[in-house]
Parts: structure tokens; sequence; C-alpha cells
């Protein structure tokens, strides 16, 4: 009798190693896919970041000119039409500079269900073992 006792605590304390390291081994899994799919996140954000700079210096090259000319024709002043037009482009820029910094921020770079996940996982390991 004492024997089979011994045997089903064995089991029972075997059977509860496995799967602890059964559910830490999927629990990393998920960790390191959700991060590699945040962080091919990030490189798709910095990308876009990159092109939207290319097209806006593009842009601002081939439109400033013809701008700040047509505008110096209303405000009689080259010089002052350059000031405008430069203070609205500048503006434009920090705009789009905090956007990308915003899209970028930590938070939306954390494991999310992976932290849910834990949370999950040791409210059930703490209710069997209560």
């Amino acid at each position: 009798m004492q024997g089979n006792n011994n045997q089903t605590i064995q089991g029972l304390v075997g059977e509860a190693l496995r799967e602890s390291t059964d559910l830490a081994q999927k629990e990393f899994t998920l960790f390191r896919t959700e991060i590699s799919q945040n962080i091919r996140t990030l490189f798709i954000g910095l990308a876009m970041v990159v092109v939207a700079a290319i097209f806006a210096i593009a842009a601002v090259m081939l439109l400033t000119e013809s701008l700040v000319e047509w505008l110096a024709t209303i405000v009689n002043s080259e010089a002052l039409a350059a000031l405008i037009v430069g203070g609205v482009l500048a503006l434009v820029a920090i705009g789009l500079g905090l956007y990308g910094r915003h899209a970028m921020t930590a938070s939306s770079l954390t494991p999310q269900r992976t932290m849910r996940s834990l949370k999950r996982d040791a409210e059930v390991l703490s209710e069997r073992g209560a």
C-alpha cells in the first residue's frame, strides 16, 4: 500500500514537472514569436518613416522655390516669402517627426499576449496550489 502511494506521488510530481517544463517552453515560444513580430513591425514603421522623409524632401525641393517666388509676388519681398514658407515647412516636419516617434514607442513593443498568458498561468498555478 505504501509503495502505491509513493508511486502515485512520484508520478504526480513527475507529471507536474513535465507540465511545468512544457508550459515554460510554450511561454518562451510565444514570447519569441511575439517579440519577432514586434521587431518586424518596428522595422516596417522605420522604413515608412524613412520613405516618408524621402518623399517629403523631394516634394519640398520641387515646390519650395516656386512657392517662395509666387508668395514673393504677393508680399513684395522674397525674403519674407522664404521665411513664411520655411516656417510652414518646419511645422510640417515637426508634425511628421512626432508621429514617427509615437509609432515607435516602447509600449507598442511590449509582448502583451505573453504578459497576459503568464499572468493567467500564475493565477491557475496559485489556484491549484491553494
